[in-house]
């Protein structure tokens, strides 16, 4: 699991938070919340994503042919 985080948030990230002088229960509630923040923004960006295909299906006129 720890390696599939580091993989998510990418190995600068987790190396920056491992350096800093902290307990290890601090680094891993600082390694959560960096993730928790990744998937916020992944959600975001998938909703965001989904207005506006549905903004495309809505307002693209259909081209009738004879």
């Amino acid at each position: 699991m720890r390696k599939d985080i580091e993989i998510k948030l990418g190995s600068t990230t987790v190396a920056r938070i491992k350096s800093v002088r902290m307990s290890e229960s601090e680094r891993q509630v600082a390694i959560n919340a960096m993730r928790d923040a990744d998937l916020l923004v992944d959600a975001f960006v998938w909703v965001a994503k989904k207005i506006e295909q549905l903004g495309e299906r809505l307002f693209l006129k259909p081209i009738l042919k004879h």
